[in-house]
């Protein structure tokens, strides 16, 4: 095992219910200070290519070829692009470097092997074959990023959802001013009749639009990838057959659109949680993570733009225990699915000894550990803890890849009085392990009403409005 030659590294504040925690910050950055200490270090580039000609590009170095350690490379690269495509996307990976490190990620990412989730999420994203090159570093193209500014408009009324895989949430914004909302518990994934979804989200939206006299935008807050309000993939529609999904659900917020006449914008809910932040935070460099049915990511640049980026923070390995939880979706071991979301406090909450009716679902589940917190329950307590020391360990990783001034927290995961025991827990991790970050970046918790409306007011305000 390559572990054995860069041993993984105990964290220096151990998660209370899960001390084989391995943060993945720990060894990448053991792995870097030994190639840097070798003198002997070579560049690793790697290119990602995706939709309308944009290219992320990440140098990083490695051990040459001839070096007693270089197998770790294969570890290390292997962890760092599968990290770097869920955050960054890319249908075309290239890789220039050292030969054995691209013939390793080519074979890891065949259509046979254990990335193969990987390759056909980002195929089906960006409709495009999923392939994997070899090139020397210095023939890199250079980075072609793009950025654009998206939400902010409060102007007229407006309508804002926020579609989760457990509840719904809907507003209705007058000139910036809310004058209805409503959360309503739902079960989309489940559902193999994508019209099941089509009529919850236009209830929905004419509950919202009985409290204004007009309507003249929508804008959505939705799990899932979309490009030009087309669903690319969504686990609010995992349940619905390929070929109804193709037919129906690929286009079914245009078909809305048509149905209500106004400017219609939808974007992934990580998105909007940044969005959100930047917004009633007035700062930029944001990062937002959501903690609900899974983990969403969205993040707003220096220049307050998104960046076209995935963000899907789920799928992003946090943990190189090699006995970590495997999401049961994509197969992965150690993504942030299974330590920022429902399903977290669930598994965390098992293995406390808190045991639950089989009959209650994830978010019932869920509202019984936050019950438990109310009541002073230190089993409950040492489930936050746990999540918000994962958290810390996760935000320096997410650093590495990210320009960051604030750490937006949201979810449902983060009401009540855990959400505070998270921020308080993260907080810890950052000043006693990464003491600079600790300076450098601000989270932040929002009041209760706007962690829970916050993001279907923020999607209220995606859209411009005609004539604008």
């Amino acid at each position: 095992m390559v572990y054995n030659l860069i041993p993984l590294i105990v964290p220096r504040i151990v998660p209370s219910l899960d001390n084989g925690f391995r943060p993945a910050v720990l060894w990448n950055h053991a792995f870097l200070n030994v190639v840097r200490s070798s003198g002997e270090e070579i560049p690793l580039i790697i290119s990602l290519e995706r939709g309308n000609d944009s290219i992320s590009v990440f140098r990083t170095q490695v051990f040459p070829t001839e070096h007693k350690l270089a197998s770790t490379n294969l570890l290390y690269a292997e962890r760092l692009i599968k990290t770097l495509l869920w955050l960054r996307g890319g249908y075309k990976i290239i890789i220039g470097g050292p030969n054995e490190i691209g013939e390793y990620i080519k074979k890891v990412y065949s259509s046979k092997v254990e990335r193969v989730f990987d390759a056909n999420f980002m195929s089906t994203v960006y409709e495009k074959p999923f392939t994997v090159e070899i090139s020397d570093a210095e023939k890199i193209s250079p980075a072609k990023e793009k950025s654009i500014p998206l939400g902010g408009h409060l102007e007229g009324c407006r309508i804002g959802f926020d579609l989760g895989a457990s509840d719904r949430k809907v507003s209705a914004v007058i000139d910036g001013k809310v004058v209805f909302s409503e959360e309503v518990i739902w079960d989309p994934r489940n559902q193999t009749d994508p019209r099941y979804h089509y009529h919850e989200i236009m209830s929905m939206l004419n509950r919202a639009a009985d409290h204004m006299p007009r309507v003249d935008a929508i804008g959505g807050s939705v799990a899932g990838i979309y490009v030009n309000n087309r669903a690319m993939i969504s686990s609010l529609f995992q349940g619905v057959p390929h070929h109804l999904f193709e037919g129906k659900v690929k286009n079914i917020f245009l078909d809305i659109q048509k149905e209500c006449g106004v400017p219609f914008e939808i974007m992934n809910d990580g998105e909007v949680t940044a969005l959100a932040g930047s917004m009633s935070l007035k700062a930029n460099s944001v990062l937002g993570i959501a903690l609900g049915s899974s983990e969403a990511g969205g993040y707003i640049n220096k220049d307050g733009n998104i960046t076209g980026w995935l963000n899907e923070l789920a799928f992003v390995p946090i943990d190189f225990n090699t006995e970590a939880p495997l999401d049961e979706w994509s197969g992965g071991r150690g993504c942030g699915v299974q330590y920022f979301s429902q399903v977290a406090v669930i598994r965390l909450a098992e293995r406390a000894g808190i045991v639950f009716n089989e009959k209650q679902t994830p978010a019932e589940k869920l509202k019984s550990v936050q019950g438990l917190m109310t009541k002073g329950d230190e089993r409950a307590r040492k489930v936050f803890k746990t999540i918000g020391c994962y958290l810390g360990y996760s935000i320096a990783y997410y650093a590495d890849f990210y320009e960051i001034g604030t750490v937006l927290i949201l979810g449902r995961v983060t009401s009540s009085e855990g959400g505070q025991i998270i921020l308080q827990k993260a907080e810890q991790v950052l000043k006693e392990e990464f003491a600079e970050l600790f300076k450098k970046i601000t989270l932040h918790l929002p009041d209760e009403s706007d962690r829970r409306m916050g993001q279907s007011i923020a999607a209220a305000s995606l859209p411009l409005l005609k004539g604008s």
